[in-house]
């Protein structure tokens, strides 16, 4: 497994947030991003993401080649929603290796699923998205979106040895696209890419994050 700085080092959440007060703006309005809705929710948390980052998403698409689209599967989360992810990851994982202490089970968990406290998700800056052509055919791209350790193997890594030519062609294109409009992606999760949260700051080097903990307006 590649080495790489989680989300649960210390680094990342000691990095302040100015929060710039940007709203979550639906992604279903702009009219130019496909969303998926293999995760949708009654109050539609999933299509939403910062104005910056819908704004980025477009340009990103822009970036693709002809016949090509970015398709979004989740944007905005809830911290409801991400504290139960933390939880079922970290219970799957304690499950999978019984004999790994609380500590080890916890950074394992947080190198697949953020901690609540420092969440990009939560922040309304990241997505996981993946590509897909005009017709909405999903590409190759080596593994599932969210098919994760325990139950899968290493192949979610972006940089994974383990996918064929089509499905790391694939994720260049993907990489080109987003790293070119100022999205960080995380290691472990080829499909999670953010903007504007800690990880994004720690990731650039900048002094603080834009981003705190959104909330979705009624």
């Amino acid at each position: 497994m590649p080495s790489f700085v989680s989300l649960s080092d210390p680094r990342v959440a000691a990095l302040p947030v100015r929060e710039c007060g940007e709203p979550l703006v639906d992604l279903r309005d702009t009219g130019a991003i496909r969303l998926d809705t293999r995760l949708a929710d009654e109050p539609g948390a999933f299509a939403h993401v910062r104005l910056s980052v819908a704004d980025r998403l477009i340009a990103a698409q822009c970036q693709l080649p002809r016949g090509l689209r970015l398709l979004v599967i989740e944007g905005f989360r809830p911290r409801a929603v991400q504290e139960r992810y933390f939880a079922s990851s970290r219970s799957r994982i304690a499950l999978a290796n019984p004999e790994w202490t609380a500590e080890r089970v916890y950074a394992e968990a947080a190198t697949y699923v953020a901690p609540p406290e420092v969440a990009p998700h939560v922040a309304g800056g990241a997505v996981d998205l993946t590509l897909c052509t005009v017709d909405g055919v999903e590409l190759a791209m080596g593994s599932e979106v969210n098919a994760t350790p325990p139950e899968h193997g290493t192949e979610c890594f972006t940089a994974s040895p383990l996918i064929d030519l089509d499905a790391r062609a694939n994720r260049s294109t993907l990489i080109e696209a987003m790293t070119t409009t100022g999205f960080v992606n995380y290691p472990s999760e080829w499909w999670h890419w953010s903007y504007g949260d800690r990880y994004w700051a720690f990731s650039l080097g900048t002094t603080h994050a834009r981003y705190g903990p959104a909330t979705l307006e009624p």
